[in-house]
């Protein structure tokens, strides 16, 4: 079996491609160019010409092919772009699960594939696992068993037919499992740091990078009181999902102005840093958004309600089944974990589809719901579905 290795220069992938090897795979490895502008990143970090370097140096060590691919038109086009387009849009995108479903398992394993390989092999920590039904083989998404580095969730927007052709072979063993093996084996990724920050873009100035499009633009910065909630009756007794599920609603006049920022395009709720307005007992955070007036409305205090909602929709057509056996029905309802971020414990919740799509219903308050994030359902280890959150 011919199994391609996106060898990305760093640890987990190395010793992803050596369990393969060892397991007697022709493996091949290729190393995935995706970005070329150091314009917002921060010096030293993720600088792809030195992973390119270190992970020709893991596939000459293991003894396997390697082949460099420049995909960076592709991720320009399908992250980068989509990136720009959100935020100016007040939303918050997530890069990761964009990467992995539209680079990693599409343009990249077409490459993989072109390449003669049967199966693409990852360095996340997840597994596959596959069963019979009415016939159909019918694949399925679990969490890591290092729960510290369950990264099922970046994959949430993968497909059946994308998951039939993905091996993940460190999705069994854990962080300090893979160091050891990389450290016996001398691997010159063995104490290599993890990545941060964006994927392949690694970890950047968001404001300075976000400005290669869009520009700075100066709105006033809104202190909402907690006492708000109740004057707009927006606490959420004897509200309906669709009521509790709606963003909550600020105008310049729900406030008093503290400040200025330089774009409220640049911020995303529950963001803490960037605001710059001291002298508070607590610190202050982002509760809402609005790039039409350009307003930034903050609230203080870790735990301001205004920060905390019940519910959130999810449209009909940003609806994903990871097992498309399993779609939910209209009028249906539905239990299960829910995590609206990487690396939230999962959250008991109760999914409500609707003729205008999915409406998750959570057991408490959850902090930070953000337009443009991915929510995810997982039933125990197996991760369900999910879907881009609306409001």
């Amino acid at each position: 079996m011919r199994i391609a290795v996106g060898l990305s220069g760093g640890v987990d992938s190395s010793v992803a491609a050596y369990i393969l090897k060892k397991q007697g795979h022709d493996v091949i490895a290729l190393f995935m160019q995706n970005w070329h502008d150091t314009t917002g990143t921060l010096h030293g970090d993720c600088p792809w010409k030195d992973d390119l370097d270190i992970a020709r140096l893991v596939a000459r060590k293991l003894d396997i092919p390697f082949h460099s691919v420049d995909l960076s038109e592709a991720y320009k086009k399908r992250v980068v772009d989509y990136m720009f387009s959100e935020y100016e849009k007040g939303r918050t995108p997530n890069p990761d699960v964009l990467c992995n479903r539209e680079i990693k398992f599409d343009v990249f394993l077409k490459e993989a594939v072109n390449a003669g390989a049967d199966f693409v092999a990852t360095g996340h920590y997840c597994r596959k696992s596959e069963k019979i039904i009415d016939g159909k083989t019918i694949y399925s998404l679990l969490a890591g068993a290092d729960k510290n580095k369950d990264q099922s969730y970046f994959l949430c927007q993968l497909s059946q037919q994308k998951l039939a052709k993905a091996l993940f072979p460190i999705g069994d063993i854990t962080k300090p499992e893979v160091r050891r093996i990389a450290a016996e084996q001398n691997l010159p990724t063995a104490e290599r740091r993890d990545s941060q920050g964006i994927c392949f873009v690694g970890k950047v100035d968001l404001p300075v990078f976000l400005q290669q499009q869009l520009a700075a633009k100066q709105g006033n910065i809104v202190e909402i009181l907690p006492d708000y909630y109740e004057k707009s009756n927006q606490n959420i007794s004897n509200k309906t999902v669709e009521q509790l599920a709606q963003p909550y609603v600020y105008r310049p006049n729900s406030g008093k102005k503290i400040g200025t920022h330089s774009g409220a395009h640049f911020f995303t709720i529950g963001q803490r840093k960037g605001i710059n307005i001291g002298g508070r007992i607590e610190p202050l955070f982002v509760v809402g958004i609005d790039v039409v007036t350009n307003t930034l409305y903050t609230g203080e205090g870790f735990n301001h309600p205004g920060l905390f909602r019940k519910a959130l929709f999810i449209r009909e057509n940003e609806i994903h089944y990871v097992r498309n056996d399993l779609p939910m029905r209209t009028g249906e309802e539905c239990d299960y974990l829910v995590r609206i971020r990487y690396r939230q414990p999962l959250q008991k919740a109760k999914l409500i589809r609707k003729n205008e799509g999915l409406y998750i219903l959570f057991a408490e308050p959850q902090r930070g719901i953000t337009s443009g994030q991915f929510a995810a359902w997982y039933d125990g280890d197996e991760l369900v579905g999910s879907g881009v959150i609306s409001g």
